[in-house]
């Protein structure tokens, strides 16, 4: 099997597009954050937030779609913070495999996958070819502590 070449600068990519890792989030619960086998790494998910706080409500209630694209936005920063605090550095990532979003939203709503193309958008952005990934969007009734989005992802390094 061959895999990209590793990532050449994520560092510079971020920083072109004005953004800045957050710190990354503590698990919640009694789960590791971040786990690697046979070179892959397997994200737990993280909930949308920014340095000033939850992101919360519910896409097609009270929430946005465009909101809830920058909530997945903010999930995709905050696994990189993990990534980063996990790997020691963003440049031992060879390639994003999954993604797994799911969309705090009303009953019947069709558009989540435009929903995380905000994680998606930002991890193709960052990395390149090697950021493109398989995923799914999936909307859903209630995420932990009203979140808009979570995002879960698998890397290879």
């Amino acid at each position: 099997m061959n895999s990209p070449a590793p990532i050449n600068d994520p560092y510079a990519a971020l920083q072109q597009l004005g953004l800045k890792l957050p710190l990354p989030p503590a698990p919640g619960g009694n789960y590791m954050s971040a786990k690697t086998s046979s070179g892959i790494v397997y994200l737990a998910g993280v909930i949308s937030q920014t340095p000033d706080g939850l992101l919360t409500g519910t896409v097609g209630l009270d929430r946005t779609m465009e909101e809830g694209y920058d909530a997945a936005r903010s999930c995709a920063l905050l696994q990189l913070a993990v990534l980063e605090q996990h790997l020691g550095s963003l440049t031992k990532i060879r390639s994003i495999l999954t993604v797994n979003g799911y969309v705090n939203s009303v009953p019947g709503f069709a558009d989540s996958p435009k929903v995380i193309n905000g994680a998606s958008d930002l991890l193709l952005a960052v990395f390149g070819e090697p950021g493109r990934h398989v995923r799914a969007a999936i909307g859903v009734s209630g995420l932990p502590r009203h979140a808009i989005v979570e995002l879960q992802m698998t890397v290879e390094i």
